[in-house]
């Protein structure tokens, strides 16, 4: 497959919003988003536009077994106002096959999860707009989301602050610094115990 486009404007990071019933069944839309001047901007799925029904035929072999599906990938959601944090933790999980999304803070949080329900969430304390405490008492007052679990990581590592938000109702509390291996092995631990459900 080839495609012709007129230039590149760089990459930037960007949250894909739903367009709505009007526009989903558009073929190779995959979202939009809106920019810092405020206009809108549709986003394409590429791949969508050439892996279409009319343009693959896959013929299976009356000898041959069907493909096994293939399990869905976890998705985690990592909610930290350090851009930093944010960037460094998606590339660790997704080269471990985690899909990851992003919030910024606990406001942007709750609007993501209005379209988006992840596995698991990563929860920093100190964000501005919505800090970790009252984002996870949002999530767990909520009945379609407060099976989610929840690790809080946070440079805070006093037990008055631990006490506080298990009391809340997150799973795991892990403090700044801490080892990538020990944050996955937590993220595993998790989706088993959702897994077991």
């Amino acid at each position: 497959v080839a495609m012709q486009i007129d230039g590149l404007a760089g990459t930037r990071e960007e949250v894909v919003k739903s367009v709505g019933t009007q526009l989903s069944h558009i073929e190779g839309l995959a979202g939009a988003t809106i920019l810092g001047d405020g206009s809108v901007v549709l986003i394409l799925d590429v791949p969508g536009l050439w892996i279409t029904d009319d343009r693959m035929h896959v013929t299976v072999r009356k000898e041959e077994k069907p493909v096994p599906k293939v399990a869905k990938r976890p998705l985690v959601m990592v909610v930290d106002d350090s851009i930093t944090v944010r960037k460094v933790t998606s590339r660790y999980l997704q080269k471990h096959a985690i899909d990851v999304i992003v919030a910024k803070d606990g406001i942007d949080a709750i609007e993501q999860l209005r379209e988006h329900v992840p596995d698991v969430m990563l929860v920093d304390i100190e964000m501005p707009r919505m800090d970790g405490y009252e984002l996870t008492s949002n999530v767990r007052s909520d009945p379609g989301l407060k099976h989610i679990p929840i690790i809080m990581i946070t440079s805070r590592s006093g037990s008055k602050h631990r006490d506080r938000a298990l009391q809340l109702g997150v799973n795991l509390y892990m403090t700044k610094p801490y080892q990538e291996e020990e944050l996955l092995k937590n993220i595993n631990a998790m989706l088993t115990r959702n897994d077991k459900r």
